[in-house]
C-alpha cells in the first residue's frame, strides 16, 4: 500500500488547476475555475475547480474528487499509475510499498509486470478454448457465437493441476501468486492452478487491460463461479465486468443495465443489448454507482424477484442515494422467478427485455413501496415508524428536487405536513448543507437549530479552515452517531494536518464510511460564497452556544437546590459571569459578521 504520508505530500505539491488544465481548458470565475464538464455533455459550464481546496466538483453530473481521482477517471488510469503520473510531474520518487496490498504495485518483488502475466494467461486460455470441443459445445449450447466469445476474450482453463507450468517456465515465480493465478497450499506442498476445467471470462480495467478472471464450471460442480482473489491489480468492489466493451453502447443507448452474472452480460450482447455490465460476485458498491452515473443518466438494476434479489436491490438503492442528481435516473427491474437475464432474452427475445427495461420501477417508487410495506399505515405507530425508517434515506439523498418529491409523498403517507416531516427527519429542502452567506452563527440563532445541523456546520467549518480543529472542545465530541463519528475523525485529521487542503482530506477518507458525505460537504462549500474567515465566525458561534448550554444546565441544577453549599453558591456566581461573557462574545461575533 502506498504510504498515506506520501499521498498527502504529493497532493500538497501538485496544483489541481495545473493538472486539469492539461486536458480541459479552464476559465477563471471568482475564486474558482470553471469549464464544461469533461465527464458529461453540457453547454453551460458547471464543472468547478477550487485551487484553495484542491478539489473539483460538477454541479451537473455530481462527479467530484482530487487530482488523483481526476487522472483515474479522465485518463482511465489505475490508482497506482495515477499516483505515479502525478509524482513524476513534481519530481517525487515513488516509495517502496507492499505489492500485495490492496492498492499495491503492479510488479511483484521480483519478476515480470503483473499486467503482462495476466495477458499471457488470457492468451493461453483463449488458445485452449479453440482445442476443447467440450467447452465449445457448452458455449454454443448457451447460444453464443464465436464472434461474441472473441469480443469478450472468453477462454477455457483445462483440467489438470499445473497447466500454467507450460506457459510460465518459472512456475514458482511469486508473480503468479500475486496475480491470483495459482494457489500455494497451507502447510506446504506443490502449488497448483486456481482455475481448472472452467470457462474463463477475462475482467478488464478501464484501459482494457486484463486484471482478473471469472471462471464458470462446465457442469454441476461447486462453486459455479470462481473469481480471482483481491490482488494488486484487482479489487472486486471497484470493477464491473463488461464495462470497457459496453461503454460505446451505453453512451448510444443513454442507459446501462446492471446484472449479476458474466453469462448475463455476454448473452445480452449476443442479442444486441450491448449496454449491460455485471458486479463481480459482490454487492453493488458506491464506486460502482459513481462509475455508472458518470457514463450515463439512467441506470437499471436487474435482479431476480425472490427475497435475495429484493435484498440486493435495496442495498443498491441505499448506496445510490448519495450520488443521485436530479438529471439522473435509477430504476429496478425484477424478472419472473423462473428467469435470469440470460434465459429471459434467449426465450423471449431482446425486444421483450427492452420493453421490460422501459417499464422498470423508478427508485422513488421502489423506496416508497418498500417502506410502506414494512409498517401498518393504519396506526399512529406505523406512520411514525414510516418517518423513522425514511429519515436516514432522505438524509443521504443528494438530489434536492427528488428529495422534495419523496418528502411530500412520505408526509402524505404519514398523515403529517411536509414541514413537520422535514423537521422530524432533520433535513433541508434546499440543495447542499448549510451555511449560506449571511450573518455569523451566534448563540441566539444557533439555539434554534437541531443538534445534527450544528454538527454539520462544525464539519463545514473544519473543511473550510482545518486549523479551527484546535479550538474544538473534546467534550463536544461525545456520542456515537454517524455525524459525531465523522466530526471526530475529521477533527483528528485536521489537528494532525492543519495545513491540509480539501483534496488531501478527501484522499485520506476515500475508502471510509465518511467518503460520500465529506465529498458532498466539500461540494456544498464550492456552491457557497463564504470564505474561511466567515466560517471561523460560524465555528466560534457554535462552540459558544455549546458552552452556554453546558453552563446554563449546570446553573439551573444548582439553582434548583434548596440549600446550596458555600462552594456551590460561589460556582453559581462564576457561572453567571461566564454566561454573561459568552453572550458578549456571541453578540460581537454576530456584529462583526454583519459589518
Amino acid at each position: 500500500m502506498i504510504p498515506d504520508s506520501f499521498k498527502q505530500e504529493l497532493l500538497h505539491r501538485v496544483d489541481i488547476v495545473d493538472v486539469i488544465e492539461r486536458y480541459v481548458p479552464l476559465k477563471k470565475g471568482g475564486s474558482n475555475y470553471l469549464a464544461c464538464c469533461p465527464f458529461h455533455s453540457e453547454k453551460t459550464p458547471s464543472f468547478t475547480v477550487s485551487p484553495s481546496k484542491q478539489f473539483y466538483h460538477c454541479f451537473g453530473c455530481g462527479v467530484h474528487g482530487n487530482a488523483i481521482s481526476f487522472l483515474m477517471e479522465y485518463q482511465g488510469l489505475g490508482y497506482v499509475d495515477a499516483v505515479k503520473d502525478l509524482a513524476e510531474s513534481v519530481g517525487m520518487k515513488m516509495p517502496e510499498f507492499e505489492p500485495g496490498g490492496r492498492k499495491g504495485g503492479q510488479k511483484s518483488e521480483s519478476g515480470p509486470d503483473l499486467h503482462a502475466v495476466m495477458e499471457q494467461a488470457c492468451d493461453y486460455y483463449r488458445e485452449q478454448l479453440k482445442t476443447s470441443p467440450r467447452a465449445i459445445e457448452y458455449l454454443k449450447g448457451r447460444g453464443l457465437t464465436g464472434k461474441i466469445a472473441a469480443r469478450f476474450g472468453i477462454g477455457y482453463a483445462p483440467e489438470g493441476w499445473q497447466n500454467l507450468e507450460s506457459v510460465f517456465p518459472e512456475y514458482t515465480d511469486k508473480a503468479l501468486k500475486d496475480a491470483g493465478l495459482v494457489i500455494d497450499p497451507e502447510g506446504g506442498g506443490r502449488r497448483y492452478d486456481r482455475f481448472r476445467d472452467r470457462i474463463m471470462f477475462p475482467i478488464l480495467d478501464q484501459r482494457g487491460s486484463v486484471i482478473g478472471f471469472g471462471g464458470r464450471v462446465l457442469g454441476d460442480g461447486e462453486p459455479k463461479y470462481l473469481n480471482s482473489p483481491e490482488t494488486p491489480l484487482f479489487e472486486k468492489g471497484r470493477e464491473l465486468y463488461g464495462l470497457p466493451q459496453a461503454r460505446p453502447a451505453i453512451r448510444a443507448a443513454g442507459r446501462v443495465i446492471v446484472v449479476e452474472g458474466y453469462m448475463d452480460v455476454v448473452a445480452l450482447a449476443q442479442h444486441e443489448i450491448e449496454y449491460a455490465v455485471a458486479t463481480l460476485g459482490t454487492a453493488t458498491s458506491p464506486v460502482h454507482v459513481q462509475k455508472l452515473l458518470r457514463q450515463t443518466d439512467e441506470v437499471v438494476f436487474c435482479f431476480d424477484g425472490d427475497a435475495a434479489g429484493r435484498k440486493a436491490a435495496w442495498h443498491a438503492l441505499e448506496v445510490s442515494l448519495p450520488y443521485l442528481a436530479d438529471n439522473k435516473t435509477v430504476r429496478f427491474l425484477f424478472l419472473p422467478p423462473e428467469h435470469d437475464p440470460d434465459s429471459f432474452v434467449r426465450e423471449e427475445g431482446s425486444k421483450a427485455l427492452e420493453q421490460k427495461l422501459d417499464e422498470a420501477r423508478p427508485l422513488s417508487e421502489f423506496l416508497l413501496d418498500e417502506l410502506k410495506g414494512r409498517v401498518d399505515p393504519g396506526t399512529a405507530e406505523g406512520r411514525s415508524r414510516l418517518v423513522h425508517e425514511a429519515k436516514p434515506l432522505l438524509q443521504k439523498l443528494s438530489a434536492p428536487a427528488l428529495r422534495l418529491q419523496l418528502l411530500k409523498a412520505l408526509a402524505d403517507a404519514a398523515q403529517t405536513s411536509q414541514e413537520d416531516a422535514a423537521r422530524l427527519m432533520e433535513i433541508r429542502i434546499a440543495r447542499g448543507y448549510e451555511p449560506r452567506p449571511g450573518p455569523a452563527l451566534g448563540a441566539p440563532r444557533a439555539a434554534q437549530l437541531p443538534q445534527r445541523r450544528l454538527e454539520r456546520i462544525l464539519l463545514q467549518c473544519l473543511l473550510a479552515k482545518p486549523t479551527l480543529a484546535a479550538g474544538l472542545p473534546q467534550a463536544m465530541l461525545d456520542g456515537n452517531s454517524f455525524d459525531v463519528r465523522m466530526l471526530v475523525a475529521v477533527a483528528d485529521f485536521c489537528r494532525r494536518s492543519p495545513q491540509a487542503q480539501g483534496g488531501a482530506l478527501i484522499e485520506h477518507f476515500k475508502d471510509t464510511e465518511f467518503a460520500a458525505e465529506l465529498a458532498s460537504s466539500q461540494a456544498a462549500l464550492l456552491e457557497t460564497k463564504l470564505e474561511a474567515d466567515h466560517m471561523e465566525a460560524e465555528f466560534h458561534g457554535v462552540v459558544a452556544l455549546w458552552q452556554h448550554k453546558q453552563r446554563k444546565s449546570r446553573l439551573d441544577a444548582l439553582t434548583a437546590k434548596a440549600n446550596p453549599t458555600t462552594a456551590e453558591q460561589a460556582e453559581m456566581r462564576d457561572l453567571l459571569v461566564q454566561l454573561s461573557e459568552l453572550k458578549r462574545i456571541s453578540d460581537a461575533n454576530q456584529k462583526n459578521a454583519t459589518i
